[in-house]
């Protein structure tokens, strides 16, 4: 009987098409999709509110704008935007937190806790701390002057994280070109993502220990910005001293990060490799020409970064509180 009825759909192109649309209808309906206007009735203040509560943060340490980006970007490589970066160990998670990309150099998580408490106190129950770490993210960016875009919403939060996840997919300050466009790849994004993402680096700073060896061993590196850099990184010691990865303007969103990889000043072997003779010369050479490509890359790639295996619908939960699960 079966295969009667399919031999039926298949002769007839009528029947075919509405079968066809059938499908396309039920898929539709069991993959829920992100939307701008998610909490338009649910919580029409939200964004103001998290708005509000990521700006009393950065201007009490602007640093804290490049940690938010950080922090997005590392829940979302890491069992997709679920907020799962967020929870603290417990006998059954095991905290993304202390992973080693991630311990001692993650930052944020009490402003995104801050901001989920403000929002709870309008709409308990309702918005994600996925939700708010993407918002919070867009907020940090556009406060110090970079780029604003649309985000997505309608996440949902997870209640499992994997450290081990962390430990492998993350990209690591070691990595090679070939390694970090591969790991930008698995996750959906472009080589011209990953560049245009890592010009966020133009906010961040990086530990003693993650860039000694290329301000002292590596013959490349522009020789006064080596000296420069080794007076707050001894050869011996000082692991966890704090270095801008941008020296000009370590404060503002621009392409100055860009217009230092091709003065050989990079501190981080992953950032200079970007512009080292390979596949991604020519991106580089372009935004440090046109800060307006990149940020207009920059908000793209940060759009396709949120939509990374989302929880949606009935997947995952809302937590109370973003360090733990209800």
């Amino acid at each position: 009987m079966a295969t009667s009825i399919h031999y039926n759909i298949l002769t007839s192109p009528a029947k075919a098409a509405a079968f066809m649309f059938v499908l396309l209808l039920l898929h539709t309906a069991c993959k829920a999709q992100l939307t701008s206007t998610f909490y338009k009735n649910s919580c029409p203040n939200a964004l103001s509110t998290i708005r509000t509560s990521i700006r009393n943060s950065i201007a009490a340490e602007r640093r804290m704008a490049a940690s938010l980006i950080r922090l997005h970007f590392h829940d979302c490589f890491v069992q997709g935007c679920d907020a799962s970066i967020l929870l603290e160990e417990t006998p059954s998670i095991e905290s993304e937190q202390t992973a080693v990309p991630n311990k001692d150099s993650a930052r944020g998580y009490r402003v995104i806790e801050k901001a989920k408490s403000e929002v709870e106190k309008i709409c308990p129950g309702v918005v994600s701390c996925a939700d708010i770490l993407a918002v919070a993210a867009r907020d940090a960016s556009a406060y110090v002057g970079g780029p604003s875009w649309t985000v997505m919403l309608g996440r949902r939060d997870s209640t499992t994280a994997s450290r081990t996840l962390a430990n492998s997919e993350l990209p690591s300050f070691t990595d090679g070109l070939d390694r970090l466009i591969s790991r930008f790849q698995s996750k959906g994004l472009s080589a011209r993502d990953m560049v245009a993402l890592s010009g966020s680096h133009t906010l961040g700073q990086a530990q003693c220990v993650t860039f000694r060896d290329r301000i002292y061993n590596n013959v490349t590196i522009d020789a006064g910005f080596a000296s420069t850099r080794r007076r707050g990184c001894p050869a011996v010691g000082g692991d966890s001293n704090l270095a801008p990865l941008d020296l000009v303007t370590p404060n503002s969103f621009d392409n100055n990060y860009f217009k230092n990889l091709i003065q050989r000043k990079g501190l981080l072997e992953s950032d200079q490799i970007l512009f080292s003779g390979g596949s991604t010369d020519g991106i580089v050479s372009e935004y440090s020409r046109s800060r307006a490509a990149f940020s207009s890359d920059f908000a793209s790639a940060m759009i396709k970064m949120g939509n990374i295996e989302p929880l949606t619908g009935t997947a995952g939960e809302i937590r109370r509180i973003c360090s733990a699960v209800n």
